[in-house]
């Protein structure tokens, strides 16, 4: 038996409940990239297409909002199911560790590196149930290792924090070195 090839049959896949939620998102983003293009990528006269600063980030745009397109349209014409509410929360969650994150770098010009980096992982480690002096220590020598390999052993610029400012001056230019 033959089989006919059916347009709309490439559409239809296994659907989950923030299908919508995340189709609309998703071409919403690639349009507002799309939009934005012409003042980040730029062509400049003289040089073939392929070789052109924006072609590729065009290419990548234009193919973000063609598939964002066909995903949108696939979820439109697809039945509602339950439960999106419950799918778009579980995600939402995840927005917490960027909160926290956003916490620790405005942190850091403040209080310093080493001191942001010492509260992130003890907060972070008690906020995720590890509630133990073992837990807590292995979470303080973590930020310590973390600190040490970047600002002294890799010699990563972070800017020093202004709580650096107040100490005294035999232990200011080493803290805004080191830690």
């Amino acid at each position: 038996m033959k089989r006919v090839f059916n347009f709309l049959a490439m559409f239809q896949r296994e659907r989950r409940p923030g299908d919508m939620v995340f189709a609309v998102g998703f071409f919403l983003l690639a349009v507002a990239a799309a939009a934005v293009l012409p003042t980040q990528a730029r062509f400049v006269s003289g040089k073939m297409l392929v070789s052109q600063p924006g072609f590729w980030p065009a290419v990548g745009v234009a193919m973000m909002v063609v598939f964002g397109a066909a995903h949108l349209l696939s979820t439109v014409n697809a039945p509602r199911l339950p439960g999106r509410l419950r799918e778009v929360m579980a995600w939402t969650r995840s927005l917490e560790y960027v909160a926290w994150f956003v916490v620790y770098v405005l942190s850091v010009p403040i209080i310093g590196y080493l001191p942001a980096t010492l509260m992130l992982s003890l907060l972070l480690g008690y906020r995720l149930g590890y509630r133990s002096w073992r837990g807590l220590c292995a979470a303080a020598v973590f930020a310590l290792a973390v600190v040490l390999i970047f600002r002294t052993g890799l010699g990563v610029r972070i800017p020093a924090g202004e709580v650096y400012d107040h100490l005294p001056a035999s232990i200011r230019s080493f803290a805004m070195t080191h830690l």
